[in-house]
């Protein structure tokens, strides 16, 4: 039995039945709730590592043009609308626009090499150290099916409380998984856009049957972006309670405490291990609340 339950059985009071899960011990630190996010204090601005300096670079890169891209590609695209030469007046006509969303264009495709680069050399430098942990990365694996069927049962309210999730839970892992498909689809098809002769040595059979699909693809994929940032991630990263108005993670590389503790908590424990200062932190935490580690306690 654990100090907290035994504080509040010789208190007198009812002890109400708890999953076996909902402590998780941290030798050292000691025996830590599932919801303890609730009462933990937290910076806005974050107080966990979570991102690299290379990676909010990256982000940022890939959120500003984006923006670009979507007010200038999409005006382009559809301009016999009656809201688009307004649009494009604001970028100073059809040729600037053009400019711009090339411009915009290849820095997109600059940031994405850049990804790449960042994320195959950090995991050749941790398998050479060995310390890659394939759990922390945004690879899908079986346990993101039980976390999802486990969340779908506590928003149902037939969980207690939220399953115990990595670093990267699987509503990232589907994200990422998007971007990186819309990604590869808006590149290649812009590509064959800019550079038709290219695609006719490529392609020599039927060159204009290629321009017409990518034209399509080009289109499709940019409205289907705009729609899954606008109506998924801003209402699932930043319009949420306890983050709104914004998740200041994609600046500042940080992730607040009780953010991580909810969404996150196996990444937590891990931060524990790694942390000196969160240590003690916990520590203290659990002692005001009374779930101290006892002298020796283990296991």
């Amino acid at each position: 039995m654990t100090a907290a339950i035994e504080k509040i059985a010789g208190s007198g009071q009812s002890v109400k039945p708890m999953p076996d899960d909902y402590f998780t011990h941290v030798a050292g630190v000691g025996s830590i709730p599932r919801d303890i996010y609730k009462y933990v204090k937290s910076n806005p601005l974050g107080d966990l590592p979570r991102y690299s300096a290379h990676i909010v670079f990256q982000h940022i890169l890939i959120f500003t043009t984006f923006i670009a891209l979507s007010a200038t590609g999409i005006p382009l695209h559809y301009n016999d609308a009656f809201w688009a030469p307004h649009v494009i007046w604001i970028f100073g006509g059809i040729d600037m626009a053009q400019v711009i969303h090339r411009i915009a264009a290849y820095i997109m495709i600059g940031a994405s090499v850049y990804h790449i680069l960042t994320i195959a050399g950090g995991t050749i430098k941790k398998i050479v150290k060995k310390e890659f942990d394939i759990r922390r990365t945004q690879v899908p694996l079986p346990k993101d099916l039980f976390d999802l069927i486990h969340d779908i049962k506590y928003f149902l309210g037939r969980a207690p409380f939220r399953p115990k999730m990595e670093k990267f839970m699987y509503k990232q892992k589907l994200h990422y998984l998007a971007i990186l498909w819309g990604s590869f689809v808006l590149i290649f098809a812009g590509l064959a856009l800019l550079y038709p002769e290219y695609v006719a040595l490529l392609w020599p059979f039927n060159p204009s049957f290629v321009q017409d699909l990518a034209r399509i693809m080009h289109a499709d994929e940019a409205i289907m972006a705009l729609i899954v940032v606008a109506l998924w991630h801003l209402s699932n990263v930043h319009l949420v309670p306890g983050r709104f108005p914004a998740q200041w993670t994609v600046f500042t590389g940080k992730i607040t405490r009780e953010h991580q503790l909810e969404e996150h908590f196996l990444e937590y424990v891990r931060n524990l291990a790694e942390i000196p200062e969160e240590r003690e932190y916990m520590r203290s935490v659990l002692a005001e609340m009374g779930y101290a580690e006892k002298e020796g306690e283990s296991g």
